[in-house]
């Protein structure tokens, strides 16, 4: 098979295109002819060679893919071949096909287009699991979301808002903004413009947030503080800016809240599991409904992979981007 492996840690450029040989199917996992795999920050960082894949992964990126099962193991029985699927990866997705233990799969509704179905496992599992699992965002509460027209911001803002949530983003244009508004965001918050505790504040009559998702990390930490409501919760789930958390324990102590860092890839396989059946279980109806759709920005064949990952990195895309054999 294909597969986009990276030949040495460095930029866009080192993800190569080349044959690899098939992955063996296991007694509970499910063979996937990939029709499309996401684009993630987890990518870059592997390709930089600062995020390798776990042991028993695939050396090659790609944590989620959508497509059509062609093999299943011996024991497995969630699924048949043919059926239409998307799943959850600890790596390998960037190939055209994927192996992954059956519970980590799940069936892609015959309303939504195939392709697109690759943008929805590991945002919706990201944001599920931080959001409503660990936070516990309740019908409301305000939500912040950093970031709001990248793939976890615009996936994050529209289960808050289905989830009954008053919602707010921050973004860096009025463009970002307005698609952000289009999916239900109430406060629209230009980072670059605008001092988001402030503005936060002020539109929540000194409430402030309830659950803030952040994708940026240490340079806003302090701000978070400062934005969040009492017995808020900061869910910190990347450090896009590189930096060290500072603020002052005490502001926090205050307000009785958490900041609280996790990742998804790292997870055991039983958590990871159980994140899934939940989605099925609280997130598929949304899903089979039209309620909730995976906002796609892009498309890039596999031999496009260099300049997939040089607009990821841009921050020029609004919602998930995709690779495509």
């Amino acid at each position: 098979m294909r597969a986009i492996l990276v030949d040495a840690p460095g930029g866009p450029d080192r993800l190569t295109l080349t044959t690899v040989a098939d992955p063996s199917v296991g007694a509970r996992d499910i063979r996937i002819r990939v029709a499309a795999a996401g684009v993630n920050r987890a990518d870059v960082a592997q390709r930089q060679g600062n995020y390798p894949s776990p042991a028993g992964a695939p050396e090659w990126p790609g944590l989620e893919v959508s497509g059509v099962v062609v093999e299943t193991g011996a024991r497995a029985s969630q699924f048949a071949v043919g059926d239409r699927v998307c799943a959850l990866l600890a790596g390998g997705g960037y190939a055209t096909e994927a192996v992954v233990h059956e519970d980590l799969a799940l069936p892609v509704p015959d309303s939504v287009d195939l392709v697109e179905a690759a943008g929805l496992p590991e945002a919706l599992a990201t944001v599920w699991s931080n959001v409503f699992l660990s936070a516990g965002l309740a019908a409301g509460e305000t939500l912040l979301v950093h970031g709001g027209a990248s793939g976890i911001g615009t996936t994050a803002v529209q289960l808050g808002v289905l989830a009954g949530a008053r919602v707010a983003v921050t973004a860096g244009s009025a463009d970002k903004l307005a698609v952000c508004r289009s999916l239900g965001a109430e406060i629209l918050i230009n980072y670059r413009e605008q001092d988001f505790p402030a503005e936060l504040t002020a539109a929540t009559d000194g409430h402030g947030a309830d659950v803030i998702l952040d994708i940026i990390g240490g340079s806003y930490a302090a701000r978070n503080v400062a934005a969040l409501a009492v017995d808020g919760r900061i869910m910190v789930i990347a450090n896009q800016s590189g930096e060290n958390a500072d603020f002052n324990p005490f502001h926090l102590m205050q307000k009785r809240g958490r900041y609280w860092g996790t990742t998804l890839r790292a997870r055991p396989f039983e958590q990871k599991a159980a994140i899934m059946r939940a989605l099925r279980t609280d997130v598929w109806p949304w899903l089979e409904s039209g309620r909730f759709r995976p906002v796609i920005d892009s498309r890039f064949r596999f031999d496009q992979a260099a300049d997939a990952h040089r607009r990821l990195e841009a921050s020029v895309h609004v919602g998930k981007i995709l690779l495509v054999p």
